[in-house]
């Protein structure tokens, strides 16, 4: 469980056995998104509930990322061995082999992207920084003195 009550496992082995997509599917998955549904409380998730609407799966799915996970970036969508793979990034820039993506596959685009918007949910929320204490030296400017040796 993370934070928020949000099952990474249910939803991520939901997803796997998941045929086809449905409406019910992207709901259960927008409504564990506290970003979102603070854009929706705020009239900013029209374009989200419009795709959904018109059944505009893969577009919808790439709407949450942006939504959800505005840090995050698609760095890879494949068709491999009859799945789609989904990789997230939350550093772009670097390469593939130093990244530390996370992916998900399944045999229907729009599920492998929501699959890949769980993971890295959870992983947002697993890996945040602990707050770090340090301890505050009052600077006296009147007593400091250069100590390097320029000799």
């Amino acid at each position: 469980m993370l934070r928020d009550n949000f099952p990474v496992d249910v939803f991520a082995n939901r997803l796997r056995n998941e045929a086809s997509v449905e409406r019910k599917i992207f709901t259960s998955v927008i409504d564990a998104c506290p970003r979102i549904a603070t854009l929706r409380k705020a009239g900013r998730a029209n374009r989200l509930d419009q795709l959904l609407t018109n059944a505009a799966w893969t577009d919808a799915a790439l709407t949450v990322i942006s939504m959800e996970l505005p840090t995050w970036t698609v760095r890879r969508l494949a068709y491999e061995d009859g799945k789609w793979v989904c990789s997230l990034s939350h550093q772009a820039n670097l390469p593939s082999v130093l990244d530390d993506t996370v992916d998900f596959n399944h045999s229907v685009l729009p599920l492998a992207i929501l699959g890949a918007v769980i993971e890295a949910r959870a992983r947002a929320y697993t890996c945040l920084p602990l707050a770090q204490s340090e301890p505050q030296i009052k600077a006296q400017p009147e007593h400091v003195f250069c100590c390097d040796n320029f000799a």
